[in-house]
């Protein structure tokens, strides 16, 4: 591929933009959240402790019920969870991250549909999407009725 006065163009105009949504107020209070969250050492331990826990919960699962850990892992994992879902911390984290997700995914479908209308973008937010079969089709074999 050749590059061209219009693909430099293209380039930093996408430079431009990934500066200006890494300078964003969005972006700001992730990392401020993020900060706040991996700064707690003993929040930090939990996630560990968690991730570990993780891990152990996919062992258990390839076998299921037989694995004779099964029920103290299964309520170990319920209740770090939980625990951690609970942390203030944790939740702003969580929800920053969803406003920057938000913001990527808005920028996808203005630059997708700014090149063409039928330019599918995945975002992962049915709000962005018009129908559900807006991917490309369902898969269901046309019982939704989607014409893919």
């Amino acid at each position: 591929m050749l590059i061209t006065d219009e693909w430099i163009t293209i380039i930093e105009h996408a430079e431009e933009l990934v500066e200006f949504m890494a300078s964003s107020e969005v972006v700001d209070k992730y990392n401020k959240a993020r900060e706040t969250v991996y700064s707690d050492k003993e929040l930090v331990k939990s996630i560990k402790e968690f991730t570990y826990l993780k891990e152990r919960y996919e062992e258990v699962q390839r076998f299921g019920r037989y694995h004779p850990d099964y029920s103290t892992v299964m309520k170990d994992i319920r209740l770090r969870k939980r625990a951690l879902d609970l942390n203030e911390k944790i939740a702003a984290l969580r929800l920053a991250e969803n406003d920057v997700q938000q913001l990527f995914d808005e920028v996808g479908m203005l630059i997708g549909k700014s090149v063409s209308q039928s330019v599918k973008v995945p975002t992962g937010n049915s709000f962005f999407s018009s129908s559900s079969c807006d991917s490309g089709g369902c898969g269901s074999g046309g019982s939704c009725s989607c014409s893919a």
